[in-house]
């Protein structure tokens, strides 16, 4: 089974799926061990591993110390060429849709495409739309795009069914890592009311009750990161997974 049909199987079985970012520049490497054996045993269904920077140089390290300690899919969720490596069971292979920077729409897809084939690495392609999030977040900044207004719902319905008519295999709504604001739920809700493709959602969700609102609407998949990096605690990872996994 590949990580793509995974992610699938872990919609269909729990209604939606609870996705951990662990960024490798605010991990506590000492820690990073029981934290992903906490982290899987309280209901995280995959790791998402990478970052809009990456100021460490042990990205293959912590890639193995998170394989080592849990049986969920490891993805590389990269902001960079810099950021592949086969030890992963995948790479969200993203195209920055909501932006017109061509090195985010093609130009380093192209650079990282036959490294990506060498290694013989799953390549899950992605449709990554910034939505406004009440302040400029790094992801913004390193791509030197715009991101979608978030009172203009039908910017990014556009933006999903060009996604879907191109062939891509999944939807990223990212408000960005440490938003004000997260996306909205009725952007979510009009999007995958128009749009098939399975819909990730991340960016300044900070509560489990938010969390449920974000599938409610329409969100197969739930991302966290900065709440679990400044709350990393069990009791809290295991809040998320239950209001997300809804069957």
């Amino acid at each position: 089974m590949t990580t793509f049909e995974q992610l699938q199987k872990i919609k269909s079985d729990r209604g939606a799926g609870f996705l951990l970012l662990i960024d490798p520049d605010n991990i506590d490497s000492k820690n990073l061990p029981r934290f992903i054996g906490e982290a899987t045993k309280a209901g995280t269904d995959a790791f998402l591993v990478g970052g809009s920077l990456m100021l460490s140089n042990e990205f293959d390290k912590t890639l193995k110390v998170i394989k080592e300690n849990t049986n969920a899919p490891v993805i590389i969720f990269p902001g960079g060429v810099s950021q592949v490596s086969s030890v992963a069971d995948a790479i969200l292979f993203l195209l920055l849709i909501s932006g017109r920077n061509p090195d985010y729409l093609i130009g380093n897809q192209v650079n990282a495409a036959p490294i990506i084939k060498r290694m013989k690495l799953e390549a899950i392609s992605t449709g990554y739309m910034l939505i406004e999030g009440g302040n400029v977040t790094s992801a913004e900044f390193m791509s030197n795009t715009k991101p979608i207004p978030r009172e203009k719902p039908d910017i990014a319905v556009a933006h999903a069914l060009a996604a879907e008519l191109i062939g891509l295999k999944m939807l990223y709504l990212e408000a960005g890592s440490g938003a004000r604001q997260s996306v909205p739920d009725a952007m979510i809700k009009k999007v995958t009311t128009t749009c098939s493709l399975p819909v990730i959602v991340g960016g300044g969700i900070r509560t489990p009750e938010e969390a449920r609102n974000k599938v409610n609407a329409g969100a197969s998949f739930i991302v966290t990161g900065t709440i679990i990096e400044e709350n990393s605690h069990k009791s809290l990872i295991q809040e998320f997974a239950d209001a997300i996994h809804t069957s």
